[in-house]
């Protein structure tokens, strides 16, 4: 169960990535016409898409040790999860974005259920230890 988790949480953490990378690689104009890109815009997208190189960086670290960084990995997944809501919020107040990132959305809000996982693998390695 633990080197699923492990397996799953490294294929997840591929997305955040390469979402990352591209963000600070093109900048907003990525994603919408570059002559419509506010030199705010372009410093708020990539310093969000750093956010997301440092969050993969995070889970990587406490991959190998998924049954010991229970409360690292339950704030990640708060971390996340709030991103998901903001991006519900843009979506009710603003409007629908492109399909990938409803995708998004729905991935960001069902992480929470990970956490079970995570806490089934964490407590069978406690009875293992005892």
């Amino acid at each position: 169960m633990k080197r699923a988790l492990q397996i799953f949480l490294a294929v997840f953490s591929l997305a955040p990535l390469y979402f990352g990378v591209i963000g600070v690689m093109s900048g907003a104009g990525g994603m919408m016409s570059p002559a419509a890109v506010t030199p705010d815009l372009d410093s708020q997208f990539r310093y969000l898409s750093g956010l997301y190189i440092g969050f993969t960086l995070i889970i990587w670290w406490f991959i190998p040790n998924i049954d010991r960084h229970v409360w690292l990995f339950r704030l990640m997944v708060l971390a996340i999860f709030l991103g998901g809501a903001a991006r519900l919020f843009s979506f009710i107040s603003v409007g629908a974005p492109a399909p990938e990132m409803i995708v998004g959305i729905g991935i960001e809000l069902s992480l929470p259920l990970i956490i079970i996982w995570q806490t089934t693998v964490a407590r069978q390695a406690a009875t293992t230890k005892d």
